[in-house]
């Protein structure tokens, strides 16, 4: 497994002498499932929180194996453990994963067959799973929670996958997220005296800011934090000026064209995914347009074709990335800046997953603005429309 130089870890648990006996149970499950013979930091150490039932809060880079650190533990134990999710397309992948390696994991959400809908709430009730993906409003949603409510279905924990999806979405979009932390006390008071539900946030990108609005919206108990860099040095960070808009399209079609293997160009909204895909294959280079307006049908030959390498890049909105796992994205491009730092890092970290070398490019317009104000326009447009609806605009 790529070992790369661990970033700082606070954590006072890194303090604590480990369990032996516990620490050789989990890395026999890591070799039996995984095939690795040892943890990245600080994988490990996140793992024996979880198993000693504290809450905790994960902040590790894109690619720095978040998912093993919860669905290891929830592998060793009995009971059931719940993974919040935002998307579809993360719940399928990770699942599918899981379910390939023949490991009791399922999802729910509102696109499944009725007939699929209550094999999974059989499951529950009868404590087959181990591990449950579904979105906070399935959560909520009353045939679920009347199911995991039942006092002899164990509850090992809370996991909330991407929860930097709590800050940026805000009160009014998917409300439901804000409601997290109303679940903990709501299920102990189904279950047996003494019982305990610990709760777990990952994400791979939360100021300091967004770490406390996380604590406080999910109620988090004495949290241990593990907090590591963003940063890995196999990126190669690049900003240049696109002076025209026609410049900015000629300049990513040089760059892609000078690329080996697959990548990601990142626009702001559905429109201009298909614009740009429509040009660069007019321009003889295969891609394809992908945003969240797409139906599941269209979506998955495109993700297929990109992850089998068979198409070398995908013009997309933020839609595309949290829920497709490949490790060997050699460049990520943002053919327009993001608005937020949080997205940015989130985006480009798709590049590199593998520990080798990878580029980010940004184009951005000329500062002033004179002969390329769209930056400007967009930014601006952007910002207007959160601050009225209350809510980021649909990719």
């Amino acid at each position: 497994m790529h070992q790369r130089p661990p970033a700082p870890i606070h954590s006072p648990l890194n303090q604590l002498p480990l369990d032996q006996a516990q620490w050789q149970r989990m890395t026999a499950k890591l070799q039996q499932i995984w095939g690795y013979s040892s943890f990245r930091p600080p994988q490990g150490e996140v793992v024996q929180a979880l198993l000693t039932q504290q809450d905790a809060l994960v902040i590790m880079p894109t690619g720095g194996g978040k998912s093993l650190c919860f669905q290891l533990p929830a592998l060793l134990e009995t009971g059931l453990t719940l993974v919040v999710s935002p998307l579809v397309a993360l719940m399928e992948n990770q699942v599918q994963e899981l379910q390939q390696r023949r490991l009791p994991a399922a999802l729910l959400h509102g696109e499944l067959p009725t007939e699929h809908r209550r094999k999974t709430l059989w499951l529950i009730e009868n404590q087959r799973l181990r591990l449950l993906y579904l979105s906070p409003e399935t959560l909520l949603s009353p045939p679920v929670w009347e199911r995991l409510s039942l006092p002899q279905v164990t509850i090992n924990g809370l996991i909330l996958d991407e929860a930097h999806c709590l800050v940026q979405w805000g009160d009014t979009f998917r409300p439901a997220y804000r409601r997290l932390g109303a679940v903990r006390p709501a299920l102990l008071q189904h279950k047996p005296a003494g019982t305990t539900l610990p709760i777990a946030a990952f994400t791979a990108t939360a100021d300091p800011q967004a770490q406390q609005m996380i604590q406080q919206v999910l109620q988090l108990q004495q949290p241990q934090f593990f907090l590591q860099s963003p940063y890995r040095s196999n990126l190669h960070l690049m900003v240049k000026i696109a002076w025209t808009p026609r410049g900015r399209r000629q300049q990513l079609l040089h760059f892609i064209r000078s690329q080996t293997g697959t990548g990601l160009v990142y626009v702001r909204t559905r429109r201009d995914t298909e614009m740009l895909a429509d040009w660069l294959k007019q321009q003889g280079y295969p891609t394809a347009a992908y945003h969240a307006g797409l139906a599941p049908t269209e979506r998955r030959p495109i993700e297929a074709a990109w992850l089998n390498g068979s198409l070398p890049c995908v013009i997309c909105t933020s839609a595309f990335g949290m829920g497709i796992n490949k490790s060997a994205v050699r460049w990520v491009v943002h053919f327009h800046a993001p608005l937020l730092l949080s997205e940015y890092v989130q985006e480009m970290g798709r590049a590199g997953r593998d520990g080798k070398p990878a580029t980010a490019l940004t184009l951005i317009s000329e500062p002033t603005g004179w002969l390329d104000p769209t930056d400007r326009q967009r930014q601006q447009f952007f910002s207007s429309s959160c601050k009225n609806s209350g809510k980021p605009p649909k990719h």
